[in-house]
């Protein structure tokens, strides 16, 4: 069902009827010798010649619709990405899947986006969701945009927040979008994939600009949100910017004149304020695609306070030990939302889950690791984890860690926060010299073997 935004009601798509639509919808092939013979034909009419050889390429149910420099010749192989891209891992579309399907299958290059605020330096594979998405459809040959959200980010979006987000500097935007790219890059080709900060356009926004925008959108929209409307009643305070960023967010897509925005569910509302400005200002429809969350390995929200996210930038062994730590009910989305495994492989592995656990955990490791790093290091780090969980030793090469004082310096250089460190220590998850740490303020010393969990090992250096 279609979500509403304030301004905008129920409408009908707009339909394009083209010319060649006009010349090929009556026709009737019979075979595939006529249905290329056929094409071929209404390529010289349009002096088309150069794309021949791909008329020749599609099959009887998809006579192509080209047009010079921004149409798709599509076989049956693109239609089929088409349907995967649409379903998996897909929560909604808006307004509707068929009418995007239909879209996307008549050729016209869209311009599709994903915004990502760079608010920390470090992307995980629930992140990493989306990026997956805007590559499939950068493959297809559309006009995609990662957008870095730098001047959003001086906001922050707090749709999912049960607080203020902290301000950030300018200066640390640059430096965790510096980061940001180079981990995007293990799942995105940036050569088919368009990078673009939104301080291009809202920095050069005047006062005027801004408030003509925000007569188009209503408080009572804003403040009625699950997570705002219960900081609202509970007397938290709600910064005025905050009421502008889905107003921001939804410039971007205006400005960018998109066709079709990707996000999270999170983010509905603020993509919806997109499609609202691409109706009152250019009437235009446009569309909007969500993707499923992926869980933490544990079941919970993916979060680096809770200890349960695998990071793009993790190194090949501790990416590998993570992934084996997956519930065993999670393995399945785990392929569906973390890895490029078609579909119709992931339902024969749903098979062997429901008989031998342990045996698709392994490879849905062993394929994390392959897509991210590589396969040699994939085949390492099962070898490691055989050696070392399975078998109980020490791996051959320990990285060091230089740190000196109590425990805590030491695990908060590995990146746990100190409540995560406090919640591991209770429950027995950290050793030193394979003696159970019982305090935070334990001291530590140059030569100690430091064991996090099942999924870090490191030797302390002071």
């Amino acid at each position: 069902m279609e979500e509403s935004f304030p301004g905008v009601g129920k409408s009908l798509l707009y339909q394009r009827t083209t010319i060649m639509e006009t010349i090929t919808k009556p026709i009737k092939p019979i075979n595939i010798f006529r249905v290329t013979l056929l094409a071929t034909k209404i390529l010289e009419v349009f002096r088309l010649r150069r794309l021949e050889r791909l008329a020749k390429s599609c099959i009887v149910i998809s006579i192509p619709k080209i047009y010079p420099q921004s149409q798709i010749c599509y076989t049956q192989k693109i239609m089929d990405k088409i349907d995967e891209l649409l379903a998996r891992g897909v929560a909604n579309i808006i307004p509707n899947k068929n009418a995007l399907k239909e879209l996307l299958n008549s050729g016209k290059k869209l311009n599709i986006y994903l915004g990502i605020d760079p608010t920390a330096t470090k992307i995980h594979l629930g992140n990493a969701v989306p990026l997956r998405k805007i590559q499939g459809f950068a493959e297809l040959g559309h006009n995609v945009t990662f957008l870095i959200g730098d001047f959003t980010s001086l906001i922050g979006d707090t749709s999912d927040k049960n607080s203020e987000r902290p301000i950030l500097t300018s200066k640390e935007i640059e430096e965790n979008f510096k980061t940001y790219k180079k981990q995007a890059e293990k799942i995105i080709d940036f050569s088919k994939v368009t990078i673009r900060k939104n301080s291009e356009w809202l920095s050069k926004l005047s006062f005027e600009d801004i408030v003509s925008l925000m007569q188009r959108f209503s408080l009572n929209d804003f403040i009625s949100r699950e997570l705002i409307k219960k900081r609202f009643d509970e007397g938290k305070r709600i910064r005025l910017d905050e009421v502008a960023y889905p107003l921001m967010q939804g410039y971007d897509s205006y400005f960018m004149n998109t066709d079709l925005q990707i996000g999270g569910t999170d983010q509905t509302f603020n993509m919806q304020a997109g499609r609202t400005l691409q109706k009152l200002l250019r009437n235009k429809e446009s569309f909007i695609l969500t993707n499923n969350f992926l869980e933490g390995t544990d079941g919970r929200k993916m979060s680096k306070s809770w200890g349960n996210a695998i990071w793009l930038d993790d190194l090949p062994n501790d990416m590998y030990t993570k992934a084996m730590a997956i519930n065993d009910d999670l393995i399945i989305n785990y392929f569906i939302l973390a890895t490029n495994v078609p579909l119709n492989e992931i339902k024969e592995i749903e098979k062997e889950v429901k008989k031998d656990p342990m045996k698709a955990k392994k490879k849905l490791a062993f394929t994390i690791v392959q897509e991210l790093h590589s396969k040699e290091d994939a085949g390492n780090a099962a070898e490691n984890f055989k050696r070392t969980v399975q078998e109980k030793e020490l791996p051959s090469e320990i990285e060091n860690l230089e740190a000196k004082g109590n425990i805590a310096d030491a695990l908060i250089k590995l990146g746990l926060s100190k409540a995560e460190s406090k919640r591991l220590i209770e429950q027995n998850g950290i050793t030193l010299n394979n003696k159970r740490v019982v305090s935070i303020d334990t001291q530590i010393r140059n030569g100690q073997i430091l064991k996090i969990g099942k999924k870090k090992i490191v030797r302390i250096s002071s």
